[in-house]
């Protein structure tokens, strides 16, 4: 287990939130209007596995479940972004929830039974968080991996304070089986299909051995 003193802490939470604002940066051009530039981020169904119970641990740490020795197995990965309007402007108090197989293909659901494999118990497999007063939110999770018929993915389902909500799904770039997943390329639209694809990149500056992505969720 990783002990994080509070200038790594701190430190984390700097590299997050300048990776958020570059993303932010590069869909504002200079001179633009932002209400022209932000696309709206596309609609993705719930699937058949959104969990069915939230009590007990379902923090933003997926990695680390309270009661459990071991941690998660899988590459933790810190999936960070801001929850937006199309004008750019933050969406405060947002609930944020995702969910995601574990390292070995399966969903914590009653109808994943997984077939041979086995569900890490260690995983927490969902998991919230609330988009502060930049609109931000975190999650540290591991880097989601394909299962049958399926890219790899991490859903995402928001909800706002006045009601509206969103539910989609985040892909990996450079993932090969991107080009067959039916779910994503039934988002005809080339720009939209890949604000959904996300890079993540190598974060030893967040945490040893982890990655970071950012993913921005624009509503409206």
């Amino acid at each position: 287990m990783i002990k994080m003193t509070q200038t790594h802490v701190l430190g984390r939470r700097r590299v997050i939130t300048g990776l958020s604002a570059a993303t932010t940066a590069l869909l504002l051009p200079p001179g633009s209007r932002a209400q022209d530039r932000l696309l709206g981020t596309p609609r993705q169904a719930e699937g058949p596995f959104y969990p069915v119970e939230w009590n007990g641990d379902v923090d933003e740490d997926l990695v680390l479940v309270r009661g459990e020795v071991a941690q998660a197995l899988g590459q933790v990965t810190h999936i960070s972004g801001r929850v937006l309007d199309r004008s750019a402007q933050p969406l405060v108090g947002a609930g944020v929830e995702i969910w995601q197989c574990d390292a070995n293909g399966v969903y914590r659901h009653p109808r994943d039974g997984g077939g041979t494999r086995s569900r890490d118990q260690g995983f927490q497999g969902r998991g919230r968080a609330i988009s502060d007063t930049s609109g931000r939110y975190h999650f540290r999770t591991i880097r989601p991996v394909a299962y049958p018929g399926r890219a790899p993915h991490i859903h995402f389902k928001v909800l706002l304070p006045d009601g509206r909500g969103l539910v989609t799904q985040m892909y990996v770039f450079g993932e090969r089986q991107n080009e067959r997943d039916a779910v994503l390329n039934n988002i005809r639209d080339r720009r939209q299909r890949e604000a959904l694809i996300v890079r993540l990149g190598a974060a030893d500056t967040i945490e040893a051995g982890a990655l970071a992505g950012v993913f921005d969720i624009v509503i409206g």
